[in-house]
């Protein structure tokens, strides 16, 4: 058991330690992530500006760190000069070149929730040796491979499935990842209660209290998404949580420590600690790594702000994590003096703060009235503009509000995606020449990036400007040749324009880039049909099909329906009957379940005109005049004019009553006429036959055809 005394287990005290340094407040905190509250403009706004109190500082917490005194500055000479330069070059390069943008913001969002485990299982192993010395190599290791696992479970979700605009996926297949998954949990649970069982028997349940509240957390941020996301209907919002809830849980845990740290740094110096002041550098230099930066290079190089502040964001967090990394290290024998608490460790480290006199940020602290001027003011200015950058940002965030995104605009015009959003609320209101030169500005701000293209493409087809489109397109495939999305608009364009050629070139070369695209299929198939390619169109139609079902989502029956038909005609046209009669019962039973009645009356009439083919006259007759019912539930008189046709020509054709038959050709004929249509030749030919075998008796049923079509729609075999 331990021998630490009480005080010695906590930092501050038990509350703080547990809400804020263990995450005990991370259940409260993701709750809050279901309400209302978090699918409004307030919760984004909410976080925003509390990034100032807490994200921004916590990266400059390790800056102060690293950079405040000239030991610890050049003891991590590689970190804070050759890497910070590295940085700052990456940072040039990039907004010369954004397509970079997405590899630096997928290394970004995948390294960042190591950083965060790394944190958690750094703090676990502290509370853990604050109250006992040394444990074991074998369960130390347990846990770390608990840590690691947790990280393992989240990097497959992150890249399971097809990559997007700004993150880079690995692509790993669903089924694959699903397999994998299970495996990684069953290694967790089991290297995880070997090493919490290790550790509970050795030092007890009290102890144990913070390290298994920090482990839970662990589990928590990382291993709960991942299992909810298995879950339908209660999934993780990841959206708001990865921007909201969980930075600023890290960055209060992560502030939480290198307070304490500080703290006691200045206690072995011989100091006073000044927690006010300490905090007032965090914020305002945490400002400074985030805020003037994308500001200055929008207004000076009239670059994308957007895309400079995605820059800046993962940049800045990449280097936050390795220098992170180098410097907070509990075998470090000055930070193990610290935060471990021995009385031999705090006489080292006192030791250790004497050689270190000579600080970096002695001019700060100097009385002279230039530096204390110049640092007022330097202050001054980037609070005023984190005040700025939180008022354009409130306004960004009202997306649906033209007024606030125009002001917003007017404190920052250079950002691709704003003057996109405003674009397409002037096209949505009908004002053609503000869409038209709110979509070039947005293009014009970030060559790079393809999406203000692709909605300005969107207006143009919407509004059938097909030739503007199709330069449009033209020249952002110069740009992108391999975007898929572009293709596919491609391929619609030549389509319009009667490229038929090009846009099937197009088609095949987006799907053969993208076989994701599932809609293309569709197109093509379209296209394919058209020029009587029956069987390259079946593939595609196949193709479409095997897609909506593998995707497990519910298929849209207003699309589905239509392919379905055209799958059908596609096999009647091989000389594939019994696969087609299969398409269609299939079509007739989706659109009785999704209450489509018109496609259930196309299917009904094609199914029976099949059946009565194969000699399945009983149900051909129920489907006849189930598509007859259909048509009349609808009052669409032309769909009924073709079934009455289609099911006289069944009548006559099986040895059923002829007057029953001609009844059927006079109430098509009576509503054709009435819309100026033609009988089919067909048709023609048997009217003038059933009129001859009917005789005078023709007459009384052309005058009163009513009595007998009800007897044809009650008729059983």
């Amino acid at each position: 058991m331990a021998t630490s005394s009480q005080s010695a287990r906590w930092i501050y005290n038990p509350a703080l330690d547990l809400v804020v340094g263990c995450g005990a407040w991370s259940v409260p905190l993701i709750l809050l992530s279901y309400s209302s509250f978090a699918s409004s403009p307030r919760w984004a706004i909410a976080f925003y500006a509390l990034a100032l109190f807490f994200n921004y500082p916590h990266y400059m917490s390790t800056l102060y760190r690293a950079y405040h005194t000239q030991a610890e500055f050049r003891k991590y000479r590689l970190f804070t000069i050759h890497l910070t330069g590295l940085v700052l070059l990456t940072v040039i390069v990039t907004h010369l070149h954004f397509s970079l943008l997405p590899w630096i913001f997928t290394l970004y969002l995948t390294i960042s929730p190591w950083h965060y485990s790394g944190q958690n299982y750094g703090l676990f192993m502290m509370f853990v040796r604050r109250v006992a010395a040394e444990i074991d190599e074998m369960t130390r290791q347990a846990i770390y491979c608990s840590f690691v696992l947790c990280y393992a479970i989240l990097f497959l979700s992150l890249h399971t499935g097809p990559s997007d605009r700004l993150f880079l996926s690995i692509g790993i297949p669903e089924k694959a990842a699903l397999g994998v998954r299970i495996v990684l949990t069953a290694a967790f649970l089991a290297a995880s209660a070997y090493g919490l069982c290790q550790l509970v028997r050795r030092l007890g349940w009290k102890p144990m209290t913070p390290p298994l509240v920090l482990f839970s957390t662990q589990v928590l941020w990382f291993l709960v998404p991942g299992v909810l996301a298995l879950l339908k209907g209660i999934s993780l919002p990841q959206s708001r949580y990865s921007t909201g809830v969980l930075p600023l849980m890290h960055s209060a845990q992560y502030l939480w420590i290198t307070s304490y740290y500080a703290r006691r740094e200045s206690s072995t110096e011989g100091t006073r600690w000044r927690p006010f002041a300490y905090f007032a550098i965090l914020i305002v230099g945490g400002v400074a790594l985030f805020v003037p930066g994308p500001w200055l290079v929008s207004y000076v190089f009239h670059l994308d702000f957007s895309a400079s502040f995605l820059v800046f964001t993962a940049l800045v967090n990449l280097h936050h994590f390795i220098l992170d990394g180098a410097i907070w290290k509990l075998r470090d024998g000055r930070i193990a003096a610290l935060l471990l608490n021995t009385k031999k460790g705090a006489l080292a480290a006192a030791g250790s703060a004497s050689q270190s006199a000579g600080r970096i940020w002695l001019w700060m602290r100097s009385r002279e009235p230039l530096p204390r001027t110049f640092r007022i003011a330097t202050a001054t200015v980037l609070l005023g503009l984190a005040a700025l950058d939180q008022t354009r940002y409130a306004l960004v965030v009202h997306g649906n509000d033209l007024a606030s995104l125009k002001k917003a605009a007017v404190l920052n015009p250079f950002d691709a995606g704003l003057e996109t959003r405003i674009a397409n609320h002037h096209a949505d209101q009908g004002d053609a020449v503000s869409a038209v030169s709110g979509y070039e500005l947005a293009i014009s701000t970030n060559r790079s990036d393809p999406a203000p293209r692709k909605a300005f493409l969107k207006y143009l087809v919407a509004n059938q400007r097909y030739s503007e489109a199709d330069v449009v397109a033209a020249n952002a495939l110069a740009r992108w040749p391999d975007d898929p999305d572009l293709l596919v608009n491609k391929g619609i364009l030549a389509s319009y324009l009667g490229r038929t050629s090009d846009a099937v070139t197009a088609w095949q070369k987006a799907l053969e880039i993208d076989p994701g695209q599932v809609y293309t299929h569709v197109y093509l198939a379209e296209q394919l049909n058209h020029q009587h390619n029956y069987n390259a169109a079946a593939v595609h139609y196949t193709a479409f099909l095997d897609q909506v079902a593998r995707s497990g989502a519910r298929p849209d029956p207003n699309l589905l329906l239509p392919v379905l038909m055209k799958l059908a005609e596609c096999d009647l046209r091989l000389n594939r009957p019994e696969q087609a009669l299969k398409l269609y019962e299939l079509g007739r039973t989706i659109a009785a379940q999704t209450s489509q009645p018109k496609m259930e009356s196309v299917a009904s009439l094609n199914q029976a005109v099949l059946e009565a083919k194969s000699g399945q006259t009983k149900n051909a007759l129920l489907l006849y005049q189930r598509a007859l019912s259909l048509d009349r539930r609808l009052n669409d008189s032309s769909a009924e004019a073709g079934d009455w046709q289609a099911y006289a020509v069944f009548l006559n054709d099986h040895g059923y009553d002829q007057q029953l038959a001609y009844a059927g050709l006079v109430r098509a004929e009576s509503i054709l006429g009435a819309e100026s249509a033609q009988f089919l030749p067909s048709s023609q030919e048997l009217r003038s036959h059933l009129e001859s075998a009917l005789g005078k008796n023709s007459r009384s049923i052309r005058s009163n055809p009513g009595p007998l079509l009800e007897q044809a729609l009650q008729l059983s075999e």
